[in-house]
């Protein structure tokens, strides 16, 4: 009676602390760290029993290494600087393909004091003139989207000092004054304002960046150009299209910093489209200018 009532107390006991899960099918065996003899004996004092898996060690955990994508030339300055970036590869690869000549921008780099002896770049007035309308479409058409638009992003570029068509204006008035011929608009400018104003509508970073281009031409190259057609045809005198108040660097400088901040908002995606968008605003500008070499 004695022994059968022991025997009962210790199956009772007898509970092993260990379930087994779906996962637990790579354990082989188990290996008991005490015996039965031990279990008994550790039982009466009533310590529990304890198992161990000697067969299984678990796979180290391997950290991923974090890639980081490449920055783009002139992305940690800004969306203006990786536009100039593009302007400079334009304007390199043009000046390797010397047999282009629908696209050429050489015309920003061209020197009164630097002609080839044939007479290419000799300006023409019926050029000139043409060059004048449609600069003063495309300058129109960009200072009416910002001032009419009632997007947030185009109000950062209201009144920047920049403005050329009131300037232009004045210009064709003086000529007219002159009996010349003022023309209309010719097909590269009629283009480019419809492409301005469809993109307007579109996408406010893609217009801007033509925005931004075409004033950033025009003050790159409009100092050469000024100068080339005084001394040419106009015996000195200075077009208002080429005068600033204040310094025209500054006023650049305020733009560039209002559209580099504003594209900190914008995706990767949208800046690429944006750098795309360069590359056909300076192909326009360029055939704007060709024409002030336009021959009848």
């Amino acid at each position: 009676m004695e022994k059968a009532m022991q025997q009962h107390v210790v199956s009772s006991l007898w509970r092993p602390p260990i379930s087994f899960r779906h996962d637990a099918g790579d354990l082989q065996y188990f290996k008991f760290g005490i015996s039965w003899n031990q279990m008994n004996g550790r039982r009466k004092n009533g310590e529990s029993l304890v198992l161990c898996c000697s067969e299984y060690n678990p796979p180290p955990v391997v950290k991923k290494r974090k890639r980081y994508r490449k920055q783009y030339p002139g992305e940690s300055t800004g969306i203006t600087e990786e536009m100039r970036f593009v302007a400079m590869k334009l304007r390199n690869t043009t000046k390797t393909d010397i047999t282009s000549k629908k696209e050429t921008y050489e015309e920003y780099d061209y020197d009164a004091d630097n002609d080839d002896g044939d007479g290419t770049w000799q300006p023409s007035m019926e050029g000139f003139l043409q060059f004048l309308v449609d600069s003063k479409l495309i300058f129109s058409t960009i200072e009416r989207v910002i001032d009419d638009s009632h997007d947030v992003s185009y109000a950062y570029f209201r009144r920047t000092g920049l403005e050329r068509s009131e300037g232009l204006s004045k210009d064709l008035e003086w000529f007219s004054q002159q009996t010349m011929v003022i023309p209309p608009p010719s097909d590269p400018g009629i283009s480019y304002a419809q492409c301005l104003e469809e993109i307007a509508e579109k996408s406010a970073p893609l217009f801007l960046c033509h925005f931004y281009n075409i004033y950033f031409s025009h003050i790159a190259g409009g100092q050469v150009i000024a100068r080339r057609v005084s001394e040419k045809l106009l015996e000195g005198r200075e077009l208002e299209f080429f005068k600033w108040e204040g310094d025209v660097e500054d006023l650049l400088k305020g733009v560039r910093e209002k559209l580099n901040m504003l594209g900190e908002h914008w995706s990767r995606d949208e800046k690429n489209k944006c750098l795309r968008e360069a590359t056909k605003s300076f192909r326009y500008m360029g055939q704007i200018v060709r024409l002030i070499i336009l021959r009848s």
